[in-house]
């Protein structure tokens, strides 16, 4: 394999990266911010990332099913993967927590990720978004 474009080298190293989500800046060591931001537009468009938020991409592939792009994860385990990079404490959401303790039978949706300190991130795709709920403690 050839890596001879920069949008060649980062394809590689998302092949060979154990992670789902990705910023520019794990790519700002191969050339400069414009130059990865357009390729990273140009790999959205080949369906081999997705954009869920401000600066925070994630690996995609074809849904055999209905042929559109889905990411590889789940909407909440990307946010989480997301909020981790970032440095936020993920801890479970309030819903979570009293499903665990055993005071509700209501199972928790996962679109709600518990964090620790103030967010103020969105994180979504195609129509389906995650809440960050602040979760004191």
């Amino acid at each position: 394999m050839a890596l001879n474009t920069l949008k060649s080298r980062i394809k590689y190293r998302l092949s060979r990266s154990k992670v789902a989500v990705f910023t520019p800046q794990d790519f700002l060591d191969l050339s400069g911010r414009d130059q990865v931001g357009r390729a990273l537009r140009q790999l959205i468009g080949d369906g081999q990332l997705i954009r869920f938020g401000y600066g925070l991409y994630a690996k995609a592939e074809r849904s055999p099913y209905s042929g559109k792009i889905l990411p590889k994860k789940a909407l909440p385990s990307l946010a989480e993967e997301a909020l981790n990079k970032l440095g936020v404490i993920v801890v479970p959401s309030s819903a979570k927590q009293r499903y665990n303790s055993g005071l509700t039978t209501q199972v928790p949706t996962g679109r709600v990720v518990g964090v620790k300190g103030r967010v103020s991130r969105k994180m979504s795709y195609n129509g389906q978004s995650v809440k960050l709920e602040h979760v004191a403690g």
